[in-house]
Protein backbone atom coordinates (compact mmCIF):
# COMPACT_ATOMS: atom_id res chain seq x y z
CA UNK A 1 0.00 0.00 0.00
CA UNK A 2 1.62 3.39 -1.04
CA UNK A 3 2.46 5.68 1.77
CA UNK A 4 0.20 8.72 1.97
CA UNK A 5 1.40 11.83 1.77
CA UNK A 6 1.24 14.35 5.09
CA UNK A 7 -0.62 17.19 4.44
CA UNK A 8 1.21 20.64 4.36
CA UNK A 9 0.52 23.30 6.50
CA UNK A 10 1.37 27.38 5.72
CA UNK A 11 3.89 27.28 8.40
CA UNK A 12 5.76 24.19 7.49
CA UNK A 13 6.11 25.79 3.59
CA UNK A 14 7.25 28.87 5.01
CA UNK A 15 10.17 26.96 6.64
CA UNK A 16 11.30 25.34 3.25
CA UNK A 17 14.42 26.25 1.93
CA UNK A 18 15.67 26.04 -1.71
CA UNK A 19 18.66 23.41 -2.40
CA UNK A 20 21.19 23.15 -5.23
CA UNK A 21 18.54 21.38 -7.12
CA UNK A 22 14.77 21.68 -7.42
CA UNK A 23 12.84 19.23 -5.23
CA UNK A 24 8.66 18.98 -4.34
CA UNK A 25 6.81 18.06 -1.32
CA UNK A 26 3.30 16.58 -1.66
CA UNK A 27 0.56 17.43 -0.14
CA UNK A 28 -1.84 14.14 -1.27
CA UNK A 29 -4.40 13.43 -4.02
CA UNK A 30 -1.89 14.83 -6.40
CA UNK A 31 -1.07 18.22 -5.19
CA UNK A 32 2.26 18.50 -5.13
CA UNK A 33 5.12 21.88 -3.81
CA UNK A 34 8.24 22.24 -6.50
CA UNK A 35 10.72 24.50 -4.36
CA UNK A 36 13.32 26.02 -7.04
CA UNK A 37 17.04 26.78 -6.48
CA UNK A 38 15.77 30.46 -6.37
CA UNK A 39 13.52 29.59 -3.92
CA UNK A 40 10.46 30.04 -5.96
CA UNK A 41 7.46 27.27 -4.81
CA UNK A 42 5.15 26.31 -7.65
CA UNK A 43 1.83 23.81 -7.13
CA UNK A 44 1.94 21.34 -9.78
CA UNK A 45 -0.74 18.89 -9.94
CA UNK A 46 0.74 15.08 -10.68
CA UNK A 47 -1.73 12.78 -12.35
CA UNK A 48 -2.09 9.13 -13.62
CA UNK A 49 -4.26 8.77 -17.38
CA UNK A 50 -5.00 5.51 -19.12
CA UNK A 51 -2.53 3.79 -16.68
CA UNK A 52 0.61 6.09 -17.64
CA UNK A 53 2.39 8.57 -15.21
CA UNK A 54 1.67 12.15 -17.03
CA UNK A 55 3.61 15.01 -17.35
CA UNK A 56 2.64 17.25 -14.15
CA UNK A 57 0.21 19.84 -14.79
CA UNK A 58 1.67 23.79 -13.42
CA UNK A 59 -1.24 25.09 -10.85
CA UNK A 60 0.24 28.31 -9.95
CA UNK A 61 3.14 29.85 -8.26
CA UNK A 62 2.64 29.67 -4.25
CA UNK A 63 3.51 33.90 -4.32
CA UNK A 64 -0.26 34.14 -5.50
CA UNK A 65 -2.09 31.39 -3.96
CA UNK A 66 -2.79 29.72 -1.07
CA UNK A 67 -2.99 26.42 0.23
CA UNK A 68 -6.68 26.39 0.33
CA UNK A 69 -6.90 27.29 -3.77
CA UNK A 70 -4.15 25.12 -4.73
CA UNK A 71 -6.27 22.03 -2.85
CA UNK A 72 -9.81 23.17 -4.30
CA UNK A 73 -7.66 23.39 -8.12
CA UNK A 74 -5.86 20.02 -7.40
CA UNK A 75 -9.17 18.56 -6.87
CA UNK A 76 -10.93 19.68 -9.62
CA UNK A 77 -8.23 18.57 -12.05
CA UNK A 78 -8.49 15.36 -10.10
CA UNK A 79 -12.43 15.00 -11.46
CA UNK A 80 -11.46 15.57 -14.61
CA UNK A 81 -9.09 12.94 -14.38
CA UNK A 82 -11.78 10.49 -13.42
CA UNK A 83 -13.58 10.96 -15.97
CA UNK A 84 -10.69 9.81 -18.45
CA UNK A 85 -9.78 13.58 -19.64
CA UNK A 86 -6.17 15.23 -19.14
CA UNK A 87 -6.34 18.61 -17.19
CA UNK A 88 -3.61 20.16 -19.33
CA UNK A 89 -6.19 22.51 -21.20
CA UNK A 90 -8.59 23.60 -18.15
CA UNK A 91 -5.50 24.48 -15.88
CA UNK A 92 -4.11 26.63 -18.74
CA UNK A 93 -7.31 28.63 -18.62
CA UNK A 94 -7.14 29.03 -15.12
CA UNK A 95 -3.83 29.99 -14.77
CA UNK A 96 -4.54 33.10 -18.09
CA UNK A 97 -7.61 33.75 -15.18
CA UNK A 98 -5.37 34.16 -12.23
CA UNK A 99 -5.29 37.82 -10.69
CA UNK A 100 -1.54 39.00 -9.73
CA UNK A 101 -0.99 40.04 -6.42
CA UNK A 102 0.56 43.83 -7.22
CA UNK A 103 -1.13 46.48 -4.83
CA UNK A 104 -1.97 45.94 -1.10
CA UNK A 105 -5.60 45.07 -1.59
CA UNK A 106 -5.26 41.71 -3.62
CA UNK A 107 -2.21 41.49 -1.08
CA UNK A 108 -5.00 41.21 1.73
CA UNK A 109 -7.22 38.63 0.25
CA UNK A 110 -4.14 36.42 -0.32
CA UNK A 111 -3.34 36.95 3.75
CA UNK A 112 -7.11 36.35 4.64
CA UNK A 113 -7.20 33.07 2.63
CA UNK A 114 -3.90 31.69 3.57
CA UNK A 115 -2.90 32.90 6.66
CA UNK A 116 -6.24 33.32 8.64
CA UNK A 117 -7.61 29.37 7.81
CA UNK A 118 -6.83 28.24 10.92
CA UNK A 119 -7.55 30.89 12.98
CA UNK A 120 -10.61 31.81 15.42
CA UNK A 121 -13.79 33.20 13.88
CA UNK A 122 -12.84 36.26 16.51
CA UNK A 123 -9.49 36.55 14.67
CA UNK A 124 -10.44 36.55 11.34
CA UNK A 125 -13.00 39.26 11.84
CA UNK A 126 -11.30 41.42 14.21
CA UNK A 127 -8.45 41.10 11.76
CA UNK A 128 -10.30 41.28 8.71
CA UNK A 129 -12.20 44.62 10.44
CA UNK A 130 -9.00 46.80 10.81
CA UNK A 131 -8.31 45.83 7.15
CA UNK A 132 -11.60 46.77 5.74
CA UNK A 133 -12.35 49.79 8.14
CA UNK A 134 -8.83 51.61 7.95
CA UNK A 135 -6.20 50.24 5.84
CA UNK A 136 -7.54 49.36 2.62
CA UNK A 137 -9.72 52.39 2.19
CA UNK A 138 -6.30 54.14 2.66
CA UNK A 139 -3.58 52.17 1.18
CA UNK A 140 -5.38 49.39 -0.77
CA UNK A 141 -4.62 51.08 -3.97
CA UNK A 142 -1.09 50.94 -3.57
CA UNK A 143 1.62 49.04 -4.86
CA UNK A 144 2.76 46.60 -1.84
CA UNK A 145 6.40 47.84 -2.90
CA UNK A 146 5.16 51.25 -2.13
CA UNK A 147 3.43 51.23 1.19
CA UNK A 148 5.58 53.65 3.42
CA UNK A 149 5.94 53.78 7.62
CA UNK A 150 4.44 57.21 7.13
CA UNK A 151 1.52 55.44 5.26
CA UNK A 152 0.84 52.97 8.71
CA UNK A 153 1.26 55.92 11.06
CA UNK A 154 -0.94 58.25 9.28
CA UNK A 155 -3.41 55.64 9.54
CA UNK A 156 -2.74 54.89 13.35
CA UNK A 157 -2.83 59.20 13.77
CA UNK A 158 -6.28 59.24 12.49
CA UNK A 159 -7.68 56.02 14.51
CA UNK A 160 -6.31 57.42 17.56
CA UNK A 161 -7.93 61.01 16.90
CA UNK A 162 -10.83 58.87 16.64
CA UNK A 163 -10.62 58.06 20.67
CA UNK A 164 -9.33 54.82 19.91
CA UNK A 165 -5.68 54.11 20.90
CA UNK A 166 -5.77 50.35 21.63
CA UNK A 167 -7.80 49.87 18.27
CA UNK A 168 -4.84 52.37 16.80
CA UNK A 169 -2.02 49.81 18.21
CA UNK A 170 -4.46 46.63 16.86
CA UNK A 171 -4.40 48.09 13.56
CA UNK A 172 -0.85 48.67 13.56
CA UNK A 173 -0.28 45.16 14.44
CA UNK A 174 -2.49 43.64 11.66
CA UNK A 175 -0.34 45.27 8.79
CA UNK A 176 2.86 44.14 10.93
CA UNK A 177 1.63 40.61 10.28
CA UNK A 178 0.46 41.27 6.82
CA UNK A 179 3.57 42.76 5.57
CA UNK A 180 5.49 39.86 7.65
CA UNK A 181 3.14 37.21 5.50
CA UNK A 182 3.84 38.82 2.24
CA UNK A 183 7.64 39.05 3.10
CA UNK A 184 7.37 35.08 3.55
CA UNK A 185 5.82 35.17 0.50
CA UNK A 186 8.48 37.17 -1.50
CA UNK A 187 6.31 39.79 -2.78
CA UNK A 188 7.86 42.47 -0.96
CA UNK A 189 10.94 42.98 1.22
CA UNK A 190 9.87 45.67 4.00
CA UNK A 191 8.38 45.61 6.42
CA UNK A 192 6.49 49.45 6.87
CA UNK A 193 5.00 48.61 10.15
CA UNK A 194 8.31 47.52 12.00
CA UNK A 195 9.79 50.94 12.49
CA UNK A 196 6.63 52.27 14.30
CA UNK A 197 7.13 51.41 18.52
CA UNK A 198 3.97 50.26 20.08
CA UNK A 199 4.00 52.63 22.76
CA UNK A 200 4.18 55.73 21.07
CA UNK A 201 0.40 54.55 19.33
CA UNK A 202 -0.93 52.96 22.69
CA UNK A 203 -0.50 52.22 26.40
CA UNK A 204 -1.86 50.21 29.11
CA UNK A 205 -3.60 53.21 30.19
CA UNK A 206 -4.00 55.08 27.12
CA UNK A 207 -8.07 54.33 26.70
CA UNK A 208 -9.54 57.28 27.34
CA UNK A 209 -12.54 57.13 25.34
CA UNK A 210 -15.75 59.11 26.93
CA UNK A 211 -18.85 58.91 25.29
CA UNK A 212 -21.02 62.45 25.15
CA UNK A 213 -24.20 62.81 26.64
CA UNK A 214 -26.01 62.92 23.13
CA UNK A 215 -23.91 59.65 22.45
CA UNK A 216 -25.50 58.08 25.98
CA UNK A 217 -28.59 59.13 24.49
CA UNK A 218 -28.62 57.50 20.98
CA UNK A 219 -26.98 54.44 22.33
CA UNK A 220 -29.48 54.00 24.89
CA UNK A 221 -32.53 54.70 22.55
CA UNK A 222 -30.78 52.65 19.74
CA UNK A 223 -30.38 49.68 22.29
CA UNK A 224 -34.05 49.75 23.03
CA UNK A 225 -35.72 49.75 19.30
CA UNK A 226 -33.10 47.03 18.27
CA UNK A 227 -33.84 43.71 17.35
CA UNK A 228 -31.33 42.00 19.76
CA UNK A 229 -33.24 39.78 22.48
CA UNK A 230 -34.94 41.51 25.50
CA UNK A 231 -32.25 40.50 28.25
CA UNK A 232 -29.54 41.31 26.09
CA UNK A 233 -31.46 45.06 25.37
CA UNK A 234 -31.72 45.22 29.53
CA UNK A 235 -27.57 43.76 30.15
CA UNK A 236 -26.75 46.41 27.94
CA UNK A 237 -28.68 49.47 29.58
CA UNK A 238 -27.50 48.22 33.27
CA UNK A 239 -24.17 48.18 32.08
CA UNK A 240 -24.66 51.74 31.80
CA UNK A 241 -26.77 52.29 34.56
CA UNK A 242 -24.49 50.47 37.22
CA UNK A 243 -20.93 50.88 35.65
CA UNK A 244 -19.63 47.59 36.85
CA UNK A 245 -17.38 45.64 34.53
CA UNK A 246 -18.84 43.22 31.96
CA UNK A 247 -17.68 40.24 33.51
CA UNK A 248 -19.12 41.57 36.59
CA UNK A 249 -22.48 41.47 35.10
CA UNK A 250 -23.28 38.71 32.72
CA UNK A 251 -21.66 36.25 35.78
CA UNK A 252 -23.97 37.69 38.24
CA UNK A 253 -26.29 35.39 40.78
CA UNK A 254 -29.59 36.31 41.95
CA UNK A 255 -28.06 35.34 45.40
CA UNK A 256 -26.16 38.40 45.03
CA UNK A 257 -28.79 40.64 45.17
CA UNK A 258 -31.51 42.32 47.49
CA UNK A 259 -33.77 43.86 45.29
CA UNK A 260 -36.01 45.08 48.15
CA UNK A 261 -33.20 47.17 49.91
CA UNK A 262 -31.99 47.85 46.08
CA UNK A 263 -28.33 46.95 46.71
CA UNK A 264 -26.30 43.82 45.08
CA UNK A 265 -23.13 42.91 46.40
CA UNK A 266 -20.64 41.40 44.18
CA UNK A 267 -18.50 38.77 46.26
CA UNK A 268 -14.65 39.13 45.95
CA UNK A 269 -14.16 36.14 43.89
CA UNK A 270 -16.01 38.19 41.53
CA UNK A 271 -15.43 41.83 42.01
CA UNK A 272 -12.90 43.04 39.42
CA UNK A 273 -10.46 44.15 41.87
CA UNK A 274 -10.52 41.48 44.09
CA UNK A 275 -12.94 43.19 46.87
CA UNK A 276 -16.44 42.30 47.77
CA UNK A 277 -18.45 45.27 46.27
CA UNK A 278 -21.57 47.21 47.02
CA UNK A 279 -23.44 48.26 44.26
CA UNK A 280 -26.34 50.53 44.85
CA UNK A 281 -29.29 50.12 42.36
CA UNK A 282 -31.31 53.04 40.70
CA UNK A 283 -34.69 52.74 40.37
CA UNK A 284 -34.30 52.25 36.53
CA UNK A 285 -32.17 49.71 37.02
CA UNK A 286 -34.28 47.76 39.90
CA UNK A 287 -37.60 47.24 37.66
CA UNK A 288 -35.08 46.24 34.98
CA UNK A 289 -33.75 43.67 37.49
CA UNK A 290 -37.21 42.46 38.62
CA UNK A 291 -38.50 42.10 34.51
CA UNK A 292 -35.67 39.86 34.30
CA UNK A 293 -36.11 37.91 37.93
CA UNK A 294 -40.08 37.44 36.72
CA UNK A 295 -39.23 35.95 33.30
CA UNK A 296 -38.06 33.05 35.60
CA UNK A 297 -35.40 31.83 33.11
CA UNK A 298 -32.85 30.84 35.25
CA UNK A 299 -32.92 30.08 38.93
CA UNK A 300 -29.30 30.83 39.59
CA UNK A 301 -27.80 33.18 36.70
CA UNK A 302 -29.19 36.79 35.93
CA UNK A 303 -28.30 36.30 32.35
CA UNK A 304 -28.49 32.49 31.27
CA UNK A 305 -27.35 31.21 27.94
CA UNK A 306 -29.89 29.87 26.15
CA UNK A 307 -27.90 27.50 24.39
CA UNK A 308 -27.82 24.14 25.57
CA UNK A 309 -29.67 22.47 28.92
CA UNK A 310 -26.65 23.31 31.16
CA UNK A 311 -27.73 26.18 33.75
CA UNK A 312 -24.83 28.87 32.79
CA UNK A 313 -24.24 32.51 31.88
CA UNK A 314 -23.93 33.71 28.45
CA UNK A 315 -21.13 33.86 26.91
CA UNK A 316 -18.20 36.79 27.12
CA UNK A 317 -18.65 37.88 24.08
CA UNK A 318 -22.09 38.10 23.97
CA UNK A 319 -22.57 41.90 24.85
CA UNK A 320 -19.92 42.92 22.45
CA UNK A 321 -21.54 41.02 19.55
CA UNK A 322 -24.64 42.87 20.27
CA UNK A 323 -23.18 46.25 20.24
CA UNK A 324 -21.82 45.17 16.62
CA UNK A 325 -25.45 44.65 15.64
CA UNK A 326 -26.73 47.36 16.53
CA UNK A 327 -25.06 49.07 13.86
CA UNK A 328 -24.10 52.62 15.70
CA UNK A 329 -22.31 55.66 13.62
CA UNK A 330 -19.45 57.29 15.00
CA UNK A 331 -16.16 56.80 16.61
CA UNK A 332 -15.42 53.74 18.25
CA UNK A 333 -16.25 52.22 21.85
CA UNK A 334 -15.49 49.51 24.09
CA UNK A 335 -17.83 47.96 26.51
CA UNK A 336 -15.46 49.25 29.17
CA UNK A 337 -16.19 52.94 28.07
CA UNK A 338 -19.44 52.76 30.08
CA UNK A 339 -17.98 52.33 32.91
CA UNK A 340 -15.42 55.31 32.47
CA UNK A 341 -18.28 57.38 30.78
CA UNK A 342 -20.62 57.18 33.86
CA UNK A 343 -18.11 57.74 36.44
CA UNK A 344 -16.99 61.08 34.30
CA UNK A 345 -20.70 62.25 33.77
CA UNK A 346 -21.60 61.70 37.72
CA UNK A 347 -18.48 63.57 38.97
CA UNK A 348 -19.45 66.59 36.50
CA UNK A 349 -23.13 66.15 37.98
CA UNK A 350 -22.61 66.27 41.05
CA UNK A 351 -19.85 69.66 40.66
CA UNK A 352 -22.24 71.13 38.84
CA UNK A 353 -25.21 70.29 40.69
CA UNK A 354 -27.26 73.64 41.51
CA UNK A 355 -30.74 72.44 42.85
CA UNK A 356 -31.83 71.32 46.33
CA UNK A 357 -31.67 67.23 45.60
CA UNK A 358 -28.39 67.18 43.64
CA UNK A 359 -26.62 69.58 46.65
CA UNK A 360 -27.76 67.46 48.62
CA UNK A 361 -26.36 64.07 46.88
CA UNK A 362 -23.02 66.11 46.43
CA UNK A 363 -22.64 66.86 50.17
CA UNK A 364 -23.79 62.93 51.22
CA UNK A 365 -22.25 59.63 51.28
CA UNK A 366 -25.61 58.04 50.19
CA UNK A 367 -24.68 55.93 46.82
CA UNK A 368 -28.37 55.10 45.97
CA UNK A 369 -29.02 59.20 45.56
CA UNK A 370 -25.87 59.42 43.40
CA UNK A 371 -26.77 56.12 41.25
CA UNK A 372 -30.20 57.33 40.75
CA UNK A 373 -28.69 60.87 39.65
CA UNK A 374 -26.92 59.23 37.02
CA UNK A 375 -30.06 56.91 35.90
CA UNK A 376 -32.08 60.51 35.72
CA UNK A 377 -29.18 62.34 33.50
CA UNK A 378 -29.33 58.80 31.04
CA UNK A 379 -33.29 59.11 30.71
CA UNK A 380 -32.94 62.19 30.19
CA UNK A 381 -30.59 62.06 27.27
CA UNK A 382 -32.84 59.02 26.07
CA UNK A 383 -35.83 61.25 26.11
CA UNK A 384 -34.35 63.77 23.96
CA UNK A 385 -33.36 61.60 21.51
CA UNK A 386 -37.07 60.63 20.44
CA UNK A 387 -40.07 61.53 22.08
CA UNK A 388 -41.56 57.68 22.24
CA UNK A 389 -41.48 55.87 25.95
CA UNK A 390 -38.08 53.80 26.60
CA UNK A 391 -37.82 50.76 27.13
CA UNK A 392 -40.61 49.17 25.54
CA UNK A 393 -40.09 45.51 24.59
Amino acid sequence: MPKLATPLSESHIRALQPRATRYSVADGHGLILEIMPTGKKVWRFRYTLDGRRQPMVTIGDYQLMSLRVARARAQKYAEIVAQGLSPVSIARQDRGAEKRVDVLRDAAELYLASAMARKSDEYRRTTRRALDKDILPAIGHKPIAQVTTEDIQSICDAIKSRGAPQMALHTRNVARRLFAFLIARQLTSVNPADAIVARTIATQDSRSRVLTGSEIGTLVRTIHTSSIRRPLKLALHLLVLTMVNKSELIEATWREFDLDAGVWTIPAARASNGRERRVYLSGQALAMLRELRDSKSSRNFVFPSTRGSEDRPIAKGTLNQAVKTLGLQGEHFVLHDFRRTGSSHLRDLLQSADDKDALAVANDTDAVREMQLWADYVDARAEEQASSPMGTP
